[in-house]
């Protein structure tokens, strides 16, 4: 019964804010980036999930933002905190209603199965971050079961720093982040309980999605850590790598600062 008692407000939202959104995004006006972050935030309020943060997005621009990912409510929970475009998978196009909702966010599809891809990518990421908007890299290249970071995939990162070295001269910052899963219905989560949150390898994502909104109570923590320094392509997401799965062990030990 919460289920629908959710899915219902939900919908209604959400079809009021595809054609606002719509027009924004075609006019290029200034609510094509408001509209998805109250969007965000009202459905967050309506599932019933909580964001802490930790840290600060980089006030430097361009700015890169490396994540891991760990369920589809990170577009959610990221998109609640500040205007930003993400970078995902072209299959992501094609999935019903939800691609429409990714490409009114102004998302980046990339084509894992092109060669040919990656500079087009990069290309679209240097404008998107010239033009001011934060991007959102998921740099695991898919999601895990929320208690670890799976090892990160550097091509596009160098490509985005390449891509706006080209552009501006100057290469993008990067900033680690780490999704931290960290309770359900006012009790801490686990190591054991956590994948119940994750949607992850081959889940059907609608059972998972009616799970999430029948229990709602869903904490997530987001804690940001320092700019990188500049360096190479492997050198970044190495460093990258490192630093968010530094940061996801401080989230679910539950450390401060």
């Amino acid at each position: 019964m919460r289920a629908w008692l959710v899915i219902v407000p939900v919908v209604l939202v959400t079809l009021l804010g595809i054609p606002l959104q719509w027009l924004s995004v075609a006019l290029r006006l200034p609510t094509r980036r408001t509209i998805p972050l109250l969007y965000h935030r009202l459905v967050l309020a309506l599932i019933g999930v909580r964001v802490r943060v930790v840290g600060a997005p980089a006030p430097a621009r361009p700015l890169l933002i490396v994540a891991n990912h760990v369920s589809w409510l990170d577009i959610l929970v990221l998109g609640s905190r500040l205007p930003l475009c993400f970078v995902a998978k072209s299959e992501v196009a094609r999935w019903p209603g939800i691609g429409l909702l990714a490409k009114l966010q102004r998302t980046i599809f990339v084509d894992r199965t092109s060669r040919t891809a990656t500079g087009r990518v990069a290309g679209e990421m240097a404008a998107r971050m010239n033009d001011g908007d934060p991007v959102v890299l998921f740099a695991e290249g898919t999601s895990s079961d929320g208690n670890r970071v799976l090892p990160f995939r550097s091509a596009l990162i160098g490509a985005a720093r390449q891509g706006m070295g080209e552009e501006e001269g100057a290469a993008a910052t990067i900033q680690p982040l780490a999704i931290a899963y960290i309770g359900l219905a006012g009790l801490p989560v686990g190591r054991a309980g956590r994948p119940h949150l994750a949607w992850y390898g081959d889940m059907d994502l609608a059972p998972h999605l009616m799970e999430v909104l029948r229990r709602g109570g869903v904490e997530v923590e987001l804690r940001f850590g320092a700019p990188l320094a500049a360096g190479g392509r492997k050198a970044a997401a190495q460093e990258a790598e490192r630093a968010v799965r530094h940061l996801l062990a401080q989230a679910l030990n539950g450390r401060h600062g």
